[in-house]
């Protein structure tokens, strides 16, 4: 009886998942660097409101892919990326395509926190700024409160919002820089190894975040972290030597993936 129950209840969150809409799809996406080619024909989408973990050994191509997604590779000479992405119905590579609007919409969240030598509302106010989101002081104090709130960072920093943000520790200033990243109301977070410098107690502050804004935004992470890929994601995708390996429901990434490779890398038979 107990297997019949939990072939349904797997099967009902297969059904859930399936019916997600995608957010952003990637179709045959190669990304060179000069005549190095990095990324072979990926095709990955991204779904709404649900964090998609990419995981794989070193140079593998996973944060090549994750950059692709906002264009941060357009900020390295001789790179180049050809297929097709989109956000929404909207193809990222557009020559009309506004860069630093997709970037709002598309936000980034990188290895190390880089907050700018600026104090701790400089940092969240700059975004919404320069976008002209705040008609007035009144806005912009309560979009940096928001921010600070969603990124479970205002109740350490409330009474100290104008020193600077660069005397926060190490937890406390990637959160910040999450912080950053959602005031401007972006429609996805990318994160780049996000807990990669944090020691293990912000590391899980940081994986409860992640877990509270799947709720309102879409995310996709790189991690070489087996378990934290099994604990924040819904979503997993395996890449290989530039090549996307599978992608699946993570429950079934770790448990029964369909690649050989997966499960080789997944046991630390590799990487």
């Amino acid at each position: 009886m107990n297997m019949l129950t939990e072939a349904a209840v797997e099967k009902a969150l297969d059904q859930k998942m399936s019916n997600v809409p995608y957010k952003m799809i990637g179709q045959d996406v190669s990304v060179y660097y000069g005549e190095k080619r990095a990324l072979f024909d990926v095709n990955l989408n991204i779904r709404e409101n649900t964090v998609t973990a990419l995981i794989g050994p070193s140079g593998c191509g996973k944060s090549t892919f994750l950059r692709s997604l906002n264009r941060m590779n357009d900020t390295i000479d001789g790179c180049r990326v050809t297929g097709k992405i989109t956000l929404d119905t909207d193809d990222i590579y557009d020559p009309d395509i506004d860069v630093v609007e997709l970037r709002a919409r598309v936000g980034m969240v990188f290895q190390k926190p880089n907050p700018f030598p600026k104090t701790i509302y400089e940092n969240v106010s700059y975004g919404p700024r320069i976008h002209g989101l705040a008609k007035s002081k009144a806005d912009l104090d309560q979009i940096v409160e928001t921010s600070l709130q969603r990124a479970g960072l205002w109740n350490e920093v409330k009474d100290r919002v104008h020193e600077s943000g660069t005397g926060l520790f190490g937890g406390q200033q990637q959160g910040l820089c999450i912080a950053r990243a959602v005031a401007v109301s972006p429609e996805v977070i990318l994160m780049d190894e996000p807990c990669s410098a944090l020691d293990p107690i912000a590391t899980a502050k940081v994986e409860e975040l992640i877990h509270e804004l799947r709720e309102n935004y879409t995310i996709v992470i790189v991690t070489h972290s087996m378990q934290q890929a099994a604990r924040v994601s819904q979503r997993t995708a395996m890449f290989h030597l530039g090549n996307l390996v599978e992608e699946n429901d993570t429950d079934k990434m770790f448990t029964n993936p369909d690649d050989p490779r997966t499960q080789d890398y997944i046991m630390g038979r590799f990487g």
